[in-house]
């Protein structure tokens, strides 16, 4: 009877990811990463800037917990690339405000208690910050349709929804002055114009 043995099998050994350097303007600071090219702008945020406000939902693009600013726009931060935003000013939940001086929205929230569980609040604010940026929403039903977006999978849409039409109807909006972080962290950050209608 022979027996036959079987050598162990030896792992290839593991090499590391590329990383490149990696400039990004967040919340009016400079910082400098060496990532891999596949880094998410969201992963980025969180598992190398520690800004947690930016939560990771279905990582698919269709939850909008993520919502970030990207020149004033909202962005899925979950389906963009960090390297793709190195010329841009981005902007996540922890740069509208501060805990003395909260965003106009932030304060929406509070006072119209828009949310529960409270994990898709930072992208529901940032999305709405960038809905009142874009200027396109006058009416319930247009905030509706394009925050529609934006799942809450606590059901606070009413209040949601009337914590940014009270930001939308407010005579002393930061919009009229084309600044798109009302209570920015950083002051001195300068002010960047949402997109032309």
């Amino acid at each position: 009877m022979s027996h036959v043995t079987q050598a162990p099998l030896g792992r290839p050994p593991v090499a590391l990811a590329p990383t490149q350097t990696v400039r990004l303007n967040i919340n009016g600071q400079a910082h400098t990463l060496q990532i891999a090219p596949w880094t998410t702008l969201l992963d980025a945020l969180r598992e190398y800037l520690d800004l947690t406000g930016t939560k990771k939902g279905c990582d698919h693009g269709q939850c909008g917990a993520c919502t970030v600013l990207v020149d004033g726009k909202r962005i899925n931060s979950c389906l963009s690339l960090a390297v793709m935003h190195e010329d841009s000013h981005i902007q996540t939940i922890e740069g509208l405000g501060t805990e003395d001086k909260l965003s106009p929205l932030q304060q929406a929230f509070i006072d119209h208690d828009a949310f529960q569980c409270g994990y898709c609040t930072p992208g529901q604010i940032c999305s709405a910050q960038g809905l009142l940026n874009e200027g396109k929403a006058k009416t319930e039903a247009q905030v509706r349709e394009l925050m529609s977006g934006n799942v809450c999978r606590c059901g606070a849409y009413s209040n949601i929804l009337s914590a940014v039409m009270e930001v939308l109807n407010n005579e002393g909006l930061l919009i009229e002055d084309n600044a798109w972080s009302a209570g920015a962290a950083n002051q001195d950050m300068p002010p960047v114009e949402p997109p032309k209608k």
